[in-house]
């Protein structure tokens, strides 16, 4: 893999999944790869490049969900 750009959300259920589809949406529209892992507290979300990070972690905030990097 090259480089990490990694957020820790702590999110469950269907707020995960609705995070999921966003995150889906965004790596698509960036024409990148994305991928979650579990981390010790939340699901940390990765993507291959930056900017697809900071617009997920505004996709986050808009939504009310608690993210940090990771």
């Amino acid at each position: 893999m090259t480089d990490e750009h990694c957020l820790i959300v702590h999110a469950a259920g269907k707020q995960l999944d609705l995070l999921r589809g966003e995150a889906s949406r965004i790596a698509k529209g960036a024409q990148t790869v994305w991928w979650t892992d579990r981390a010790q507290v939340g699901t940390r979300f990765c993507f291959e490049d930056a900017k697809a990070k900071e617009v997920f972690a505004l996709t986050c905030d808009s939504f009310g969900i608690a993210c940090r990097d990771g």
